[in-house]
């Protein structure tokens, strides 16, 4: 019975010492980088490798040239963008809809290390189109791996 209890003992420390590098990890994300309202939209410092933004005439490392024009309706996009979110199930921060504008602040994470990246959306009515405009920023690091410039990538389908 002790042999046991001691072979127990060992799993568990290992488990333990595997993990902590996760869970070092998470205890700073948690201290690093807590949720912070965005109540208008960002732009990406200069020569930032841990940013995207599309549109207001400050598009930044794209992957592909987007129009920030779309033909469809603020209220389809917006419905469209609600969907991306659902599906995805992301905590949403700000969520505000006035007079044919939708703004939304959001935050999506990566998988495994839980790298916590904000995601903000504003949609502008103009009609029986709309102007989008689209940043996504890593909270922690100077580099993405290309992870934001690919979200924009996600989004934009998604949305139009």
């Amino acid at each position: 019975m002790r042999r046991f209890q001691d072979s127990r003992m060992k799993i568990a420390a290992v488990t333990l010492l595997i993990a902590s590098p996760w869970l070092i990890v998470q205890v700073g994300i948690f201290v690093l980088a807590p949720d912070k309202e965005f109540d208008s939209i960002p732009v990406c410092a200069e020569n930032s490798g841990n940013c995207a933004h599309l549109g207001g005439g400050d598009d930044y490392r794209l992957n592909e040239q987007y129009s920030s024009v779309i033909n469809l309706t603020a209220d389809v996009v917006y419905d469209n963008l609600n969907d991306y979110l659902d599906d995805n199930a992301w905590d949403i921060l700000i969520d505000k809809s006035t007079d044919g504008t939708h703004y939304v602040h959001f935050v999506e994470v990566t998988p495994f290390w839980l790298f916590p990246d904000d995601v903000v959306v504003s949609i502008q009515d103009i009609g029986d189109s709309c102007i989008i405009e689209i940043h996504s920023e890593s909270r922690l690091g100077w580099g993405d791996i290309g992870v934001n410039p690919a979200r924009i990538d996600d989004i934009y389908q998604s949305i139009t």
